[in-house]
């Protein structure tokens, strides 16, 4: 969906796998009365009595859940006698996905910003509507996809070992103080650290015993930057070997405390600050799993879905395993589409009892 298929998107953002996993009808049902714009190019909404088949957002009035029959696109519809809608058009969906393809093309190609209202001109939209269309798409906003691109490239110069600032310019910031800006806010280290495994970082830490079992908690001043349990300032020291590692710290104690707390009684924990870093993707996945309300769950293919990537059921597990901050992004929160448990880091026990914490408050 909505793949620039000339050209390759970056490695943070993958391409679609045949025959995405849908969400179950139950969740499908929800999304159609909710008329989630989210899912639309997810599915298709059958209405038998009237015989038209929808978007999920379409507008109209909520028809009978008997009535309602669901399918993976317009071509399984009308091959059960259904007609497009005409208040929708689910069947008109090609110059949506041109526009921002041809938007992603323009923003790798460029050397320089591309600023929003040629992006949107060239799509034939207003500003505003372009921005809610890529963002639904891609999951990022135009401007945000764009820093995410030459972040991605920086990075990559960095790890092939190219100076700071060679790295910089090649990647299309015009100073290096922008790319300090920009990786501060979105890596949460220098660029040196990036490449030198921490170096010139300073990460607090301490373990600390749960009723889940030890547990490590570590933070840069900017935010939690790991969470896990069973592992101790080795593991710590594994993944950043530069860093600057401080058992401890008053300053953190009460940051500490905060995840302790959030840990044996997990809930809602998007006021405590986070240091992570992620591709652009990853990072996206994230902030959809922080959306999910405690006590509930979402599928992979629903995650895929929300982010506007609804073929990347696979690589949102992906995602979901390279977390590094367990409960305050809550990957436990994710199912398999079928009902079962799934996987998780830390074992099936903890995740269960997670979910039952939640459930249960």
């Amino acid at each position: 969906m909505y793949q620039d298929v000339t050209k390759p998107l970056p490695s943070d953002v993958p391409a679609p796998e045949p025959a995405p996993v849908p969400a179950d009808d139950d969740a499908r049902w929800r999304i159609a009365l909710a008329k989630d714009r989210r899912f639309d190019g997810v599915f298709i909404t059958g209405v038998h009595s009237t015989g038209i088949y929808c978007r999920p957002s379409c507008p109209a009035r909520p028809p009978k859940r008997e009535n309602v029959s669901f399918y993976a696109t317009p071509a399984d519809a009308e091959a059960a006698g259904l007609r497009a809608c005409l208040r929708c058009r689910p069947d008109d969906v090609s110059r949506d996905e041109l526009a921002v393809s041809r938007a992603i093309r323009m923003l790798r190609d460029a050397e320089e910003t591309v600023p929003l209202d040629m992006l949107a001109a060239a799509a034939g939209y207003s500003t505003a509507h372009f921005q809610r269309l890529f963002k639904r798409a891609v999951g990022l906003s135009p401007a945000a996809f764009a820093r995410a691109l030459r972040i991605e490239r920086a990075a990559d110069a960095l790890t092939a070992g190219e100076s700071v600032t060679q790295a910089v310019y090649e990647a299309g910031f015009g100073a290096p103080s922008r790319f300090y800006e920009a990786s501060q806010a979105r890596m949460g280290m220098t660029p040196s650290a990036w490449r030198d495994g921490g170096r010139g970082a300073t990460i607090h830490w301490t373990v600390v015993a749960t009723s889940l079992g030890p547990m490590l908690v570590a933070a840069t001043d900017k935010g939690v930057c790991r969470l896990s349990f069973d592992e101790d300032g080795a593991n710590l020291a594994t993944r950043f070997p530069q860093a600057e590692l401080i058992e401890g710290g008053d300053d953190f104690a009460a940051l500490f405390a905060q995840v302790v707390a959030a840990v044996e009684r997990p809930g809602d924990s998007r006021h405590i600050p986070l240091d992570v870093q992620g591709t652009a993707f990853q990072e996206a996945v994230w902030q959809e799993l922080r959306r999910i309300p405690p006590g509930e769950t979402r599928s992979y293919a629903e995650i895929a879905a929300a982010i506007g990537k609804p073929g990347a059921v696979r690589a949102v597990g992906s995602a979901n395993g390279a977390n590094n901050v367990a409960v305050l992004i809550p990957c436990h929160r994710v199912i398999k589409s079928g009902g079962a448990l799934g996987g998780y880091a830390y074992g099936e026990t903890i995740k269960r009892e997670l979910l039952a914490r939640e459930k249960a408050d």
